[in-house]
């Protein structure tokens, strides 16, 4: 079934064991929320350990992180790889597959965040 054909028939969607009326609100079930998406920006350029997402997102508690990365994981968007053979423990994320096929949407959201700052915002740079 095409894509027009699929909306113009408007499916109910599971997922999650949850229903949802239209796919933007199954997609944001999946990267929905303050952190999700910003985290899986900082994976696009590759895997990244867990101390290094922490200091590239600052103003994400280290609870909340752990808990999206985990949903994240649930979810098919990230793997998390540990490597045990040589203390100390160390373990890495990065996009599946699935979640790389967010890479087109997730820059098209940075792009538009570029344009709603410059139109509502402005940029501050530290001296």
């Amino acid at each position: 079934m095409d894509r027009k054909e699929l909306l113009e028939k408007k499916p109910m969607i599971k997922l999650h064991e949850k229903l949802f009326l239209c796919p933007t609100s199954a997609a944001m079930e999946l990267i929905g929320g303050k952190w999700k998406s910003v985290i899986l920006i900082h994976l696009i350029d590759g895997k990244k350990r867990y101390n290094e997402l922490r200091k590239e997102l600052p103003m994400i508690t280290e609870r909340t992180l752990s808990l999206q990365l985990k949903q994240l994981e649930k979810d098919d968007l990230v793997v998390r790889k540990v490597f045990t053979k040589t203390p100390p423990l160390k373990v890495e994320y990065s996009l599946t597959d699935f979640g790389r096929s967010l890479i087109p949407v997730l820059e098209a959201i940075t792009d538009w965040g570029i344009f709603a700052a410059e139109k509502k915002g402005a940029f501050i740079f530290e001296e």
